[in-house]
């Protein structure tokens, strides 16, 4: 038996499908044959009907399941109704969005199957039986309407077989991203923020039965070494391991275990996520002496009012402050992570994000606008305060370009002017360069009504240009822009494999 993969990842950026990794290592343990159509231009396969035809047809699957994102539904369907022309399989779509809003997914005629959660062991007994009725975690249309089976209990993550690298042409991944290779060491979170899809996923999971004491689930330290090893003997031009786990700290004696052995096996540094609720000497200790080389923590506003009303993030501007210290007491090189265009947010709550940004000086900060991801609590309070644009969120591609948010005109100006010149007004408020150019700047932007700062808007980056060529060679330290358009990092910062 066969099951073609196809993952939409356009216009975005490069991400590796853990999820598919792990199905595809399951399946193949189960001698299913397994295919990908990764489709992302920037690893040469566009969005190409014609050659999606071609490989379909080439491979001829039993199956074809799409992995979704609720940012690449659009591209999703649009495959998927040109597949159905030619392709008379089912077509089964898995991964966050379906799990989010199966209702919703399943209004697409083109769409056969969903498999909601977890899909190893779900997709496996699918294949084998050839219909989805009976099969835990699978959704399908009856007579009577949309069927979604029960979820069965969350998989042992240390049971499974070794991720599937060899689906990807991960050769070429690795050489888009300039040599960072993504990791996960665990699944899950403790934590539940609005914004994001494990709240619903514990719900989901505890309404069929399963208690959510189960859902953090972690490699052991041996299984993570022996993937490191792996990848360093199969692949070439590694410079940087990045964990994408939620938290990758929150285990004190498994990071202790990590970080001994780590650095036994390859002195190449590594990022990862920590909370600023839960950071301290002891973990940072652990991290340095590993090897780390960014640590990255998740602020999302500088607002305690939003991040207690809207965001479900209980931890005080000075449990932040006292985290970013730690850190760089231990010479770590931190990354904050910001987002404008909140539910509800104000021009004042902005305001606050870059003054705590100003006064903890991480190495790096980035920033993106909120999406409403369907499903989440976030959605639902966005939502109900009408300040979604339902047009814009089912044209976007991705988080970093533009909103959807419709916060008023003053607060959407505000998100405009912020986004473009986010560095900007953190180097204002921390009067980095002690004469208040930077400063006198931002006064000037904070006094432009919409038509001003259409007409002004190019010229004041130019001027900000201006400025931070003249703080480098005076060799003042500044936030300048870098890597990408949503990351200010500090100027002293030239390790350039540091890119992403």
């Amino acid at each position: 038996m066969k099951i073609l993969f196809i993952y939409p990842n356009l216009y975005a950026q490069i991400g590796f499908n853990y999820g598919i990794s792990y199905i595809s290592g399951f399946l193949r343990a189960n001698n299913i044959e397994t295919f990908l159509l990764n489709v992302n231009e920037k690893l040469g396969y566009p969005l190409d009907h014609e050659r999606i035809k071609r490989d379909v047809l080439a491979i001829g699957p039993d199956m074809i399941g799409l992995s979704v994102l609720t940012n690449q539904y659009k591209y999703a369907t649009e495959i998927t109704q040109h597949i159905k022309g030619y392709y008379s399989g089912p077509v089964l779509f898995g991964g966050i969005h379906p799990t989010m809003d199966p209702s919703g997914t399943m209004a697409d005629r083109h769409v056969d199957y969903i498999c909601v959660g977890e899909g190893e062991e779900a997709i496996l007994e699918l294949m084998e039986k050839g219909s989805p009725i009976g099969v835990r975690n699978m959704g399908y249309r009856s007579d009577s309407g949309l069927v979604l089976e029960p979820l069965r209990p969350f998989i042992d993550i240390n049971k499974l077989p070794f991720k599937d690298y060899s689906i990807f042409n991960f050769q070429d991944m690795i050489d888009a991203k300039d040599g960072w290779v993504g990791l996960m060491a665990s699944r899950g979170c403790p934590f539940r923020c609005t914004y994001c899809l494990n709240h619903k996923i514990m719900k989901l999971y505890k309404d069929h039965g399963h208690l959510p004491k189960y859902y953090l689930r972690r490699h052991t330290v041996d299984e993570v070494i022996y993937e490191i090893e792996y990848l360093l003997k199969n692949y070439k031009r590694i410079k940087m391991f990045i964990f994408d786990d939620d938290i990758f700290t929150f285990d004190k004696q498994w990071l202790k275990e990590f970080s001994e052995k780590y650095k036994q096996v390859t002195d190449i540094g590594f990022v990862c996520n920590a909370h600023a609720r839960i950071f301290d000497d002891e973990v940072a200790w652990y991290l340095k002496d590993a090897g780390c080389r960014i640590v990255k923590f998740g602020l999302e506003s500088g607002s305690n009012r939003i991040r207690k009303t809207v965001l479900n993030r209980h931890m005080s501007n000075k449990d932040i402050e006292n985290a970013f210290d730690t850190a760089h007491r231990f010479g770590l090189h931190t990354s904050a992570f910001v987002m404008i265009g909140l539910p509800h947010e104000k021009k004042e709550d902005m305001m606050e994000t870059v003054r705590l940004l100003s006064r903890i000086k991480p190495g790096r900060f980035r920033w993106s606008l909120f999406f409403p991801f369907i499903g989440t609590r976030a959605y639902d309070i966005a939502k109900e305060a009408g300040q979604i644009d339902f047009k814009k969120i089912n044209e976007l591609d991705n988080f970093t370009d533009d909103t959807c948010m419709d916060l008023g005109d003053e607060e959407n100006l505000m998100v405009e002017k912020l986004k473009e010149l986010f560095c900007v007004y953190v180097n204002g408020y921390g009067n980095v360069d002690g004469e208040s150019r930077y400063a006198g700047l931002v006064e000037d932007i904070q006094g432009l009504d919409r038509n001003a700062w259409t007409g002004k808007k190019d010229a004041i980056k130019e001027q900000a240009r201006a400025f931070d060529e003249e703080m480098e060679k005076r060799g003042v330290i500044h936030y300048t822009v870098k890597f990408n358009p949503f990351m200010g990092v500090r100027s002293d910062w030239k390790d350039d494999s540091l890119s992403p």
